[in-house]
């Protein structure tokens, strides 16, 4: 008779084996469902990922005329794991003109993975960046001193003349934030940082390329994987065409020479930007090279703030600049027709002549209100609107309509242009009166009417304002490209939009401006009979801190307009001193094609010496 526990352990034994053979069922399967993602970790444990950066698409003018290109340079790069025992530092600073100090710090930053995250003692690092091509000649002569160090090839910005800085913009290594956002990026990197370089970066940069490149279990490189078919090929960046036009960029920051302002000039048909002039300003090759963080830290500190882009972000009370815009309202909303009469007593009649104004044919009509510039005229117009209560039911009812015109104008808001940093401006509503009064009418807010008080507008929206006027109605989106490589212009620019105001009322408004050219305050504008025929606006804001602004806006021909401007000289008084023969300048220079008369020559030079000298900043 067997015993009870050999009969127990034959019982058993098939139990264990079926379980054995159950549990080697179970951790095949296993294997079979994740062997994939275990072959992709050591697929990715054995690849080096090389980045290879594109050239950057080049810039041009409307003309043609280059204005950014890419120029060879090269990164130093260490695979630290290489590094001989005792590295030759002295011979590296040598090479690097720079100090022994430098190269341990930057050595110890290359290291700290708080710092350089993906850092590896066995893959390249960026030691070193922006070597010129001699300086990468030198340092290629020494590499055999240098275990450790190899070069890589890169482009970086390059131009060849100093205008049109602010527009155009800079690069700089993209910031961790960046990176973060936009998975496109590389480190080390270079992308916009501002002007168009910054707007249009992505379609500059182009896409990366890739080169797998295969790693030892110690992380060495061993060569090409799969012999490079995988390898993703970098596509070069979109070429942008400008709006702007280089000779008149140059002129305009030649004749803002050691003034405050802006400049910008437009082309009324399309709301292309031809020149947008901010003043003070600097050469643009100061932020392009290895110099970069130094001279931004110079401009940065810098009396008058050159980054500071003063066309788009610069916010002035327009002055008499303004009235063209309260008349064409005037004439909308049936204030006034063209024939009506309206006194002026050397000021606003209605508050014993304030504002004030200057001595000229009283009383007068619209067109020769324009003329004249008279304050008083355009006084009456915001009284008519705001104090006749069978227009609208209250006061903040008729300044709320009011505003909708200036809105529609471009006024208060943002126009779009395609550059960053744009700012809105200010057009008042009621409500921003009825928390200063208990009551208040038109004559509480009454410099409204002539450009002063809480109206700001920034020089960019001051040109569009001419441009309205010369298509008599309508403005299209300033922009300042004009073309791209591979890409149609945003609708947005290609868009019209239309004014409140009907364009015969705007051809009034135009005929009174031509009359201030011919016979008022823009009489430096003028040409001789036959030529150009120039409508302009002069504008005197007053300013807090010292002298008055210059500003004056204009249009030219009178008919078929080619050219929309701005003119704003900070503290340069009436508006006739600066504003005026700028424009004249500007003006006959872009429809001229580049040619100046000898009259308009002796203008230049005399402007571009004069200098205005400020007790305050920004």
């Amino acid at each position: 008779m067997e015993r009870p526990h050999r009969r127990l352990r034959i019982a058993v034994l098939p139990l264990i084996a079926i379980g054995i053979v159950a549990l080697y069922i179970t951790r095949l399967g296993y294997l079979q469902l994740v062997s994939t993602e275990y072959k992709e970790r050591a697929m990715h444990n054995a690849l080096y990922e090389e980045v290879i950066f594109p050239d950057r698409g080049v810039i041009y003018d409307r003309k043609g005329t280059l204005l950014v290109y890419n120029e060879p340079a090269y990164d130093l790069l260490v695979t630290t794991k290489e590094l001989a025992d005792t590295l030759d530092t002295p011979l590296l600073a040598s090479l690097l003109h720079t100090s022994e100090q430098e190269l341990d710090e930057r050595m110890t930053a290359l290291r700290d993975r708080s710092i350089n995250p993906g850092y590896s003692p066995f893959t390249p690092q960026l030691f070193w960046s922006q070597l010129t091509s001699e300086e990468a000649g030198f340092i290629q002569e020494q590499l055999f001193r240098l275990p450790g160090f190899t070069l890589r090839p890169r482009a970086v910005r390059r131009s060849d003349q100093p205008n049109a800085a602010l527009l155009l913009g800079y690069l700089g290594e993209s910031s961790p934030e960046e990176l973060k956002a936009d998975s496109t990026l590389a480190l080390g990197q270079y992308v916009g940082k501002s002007g168009v370089e910054r707007t249009y970066d992505k379609l500059l940069r182009g896409r990366n390329g890739v080169n797998l490149l295969l790693r030892d279990a110690r992380g060495r490189i061993q060569g090409s994987y799969n012999e490079g078919a995988d390898d993703i090929e970098a596509i070069p960046g979109e070429d942008l065409t400008l709006s702007i036009d280089i000779g008149l960029q140059s002129l305009g920051e030649k004749l803002m020479q050691g003034k405050r302002g802006a400049i910008v000039m437009i082309e009324p048909k399309s709301g292309e930007v031809l020149c947008l002039v901010s003043s003070p300003t600097y050469d643009v090759r100061m932020l392009q090279g290895k110099s970069l963080g130094k001279a931004h830290q110079q401009l940065i500190l810098q009396e008058g703030k050159p980054l500071f882009n003063r066309a788009i972000m610069g916010t002035y009370p327009p002055g008499s600049t303004f009235k063209p815009a309260m008349g064409a309202v005037m004439l909308q909303e049936h204030l006034v027709t063209t024939s009506t009469l309206l006194s002026c007593a050397r000021g606003y009649p209605r508050m014993r002549g304030r504002p004030a104004c200057h001595g000229h044919a009283s009383p007068l009509n619209l067109r020769s209100a324009l003329t004249t510039s008279c304050n008083a005229y355009f006084c009456w117009g915001l009284h008519f609107l705001l104090d006749d209560r069978s227009r609208y039911p209250s006061v903040q009812d008729a300044l709320n309509k009011w505003r909708d015109y200036m809105v529609n104008f471009g006024f208060g808001y943002k126009l779009g242009i395609d550059l960053a940093g744009e700012n809105r401006g200010f057009i008042p509503n009621s409500s921003v009166y009825d928390r200063v009064y208990s009551r208040w009418n038109s004559s509480t807010i009454i410099s409204l009417s002539i450009g002063q008080g809480e109206v700001l507008l920034t020089p960019l929206q001051m040109a569009n304002l001419a441009s309205i006027i010369a298509n008599r109605g309508y403005y299209y989106t300033p922009h300042v490209v004009r073309k791209i490589e591979h890409t149609p212009l945003d609708t947005l620019f290609t868009t019209p939009h239309h004014t409140m105001v009907s364009p015969d009322y705007w051809e009034e408004i135009a005929q009174g401006m031509h009359g201030a050219v011919l016979a008022g305050t823009c009489r430096r504008a003028n040409f001789a009979p036959g030529e150009i025929n120039v409508c302009g606006k002069t504008g005197t804001a007053e300013n807090r801190f010292g002298k008055d602004h210059s500003a004056f806006i204009g249009f030219a021909p009178l008919e078929e307009p080619k050219v929309a401007i701005s003119v704003y000289v900070e503290n340069g008084g009436f508006g006739a001193i600066f504003g005026v023969p700028i424009g004249r300048v500007m003006m006959e220079y872009y429809l001229r094609d580049g040619q100046l008369s000898g009259a308009s020559q002796a203008i230049a030079e005399q402007i571009s010496r004069q200098k205005i000298f400020y007790s305050h900043d920004l």
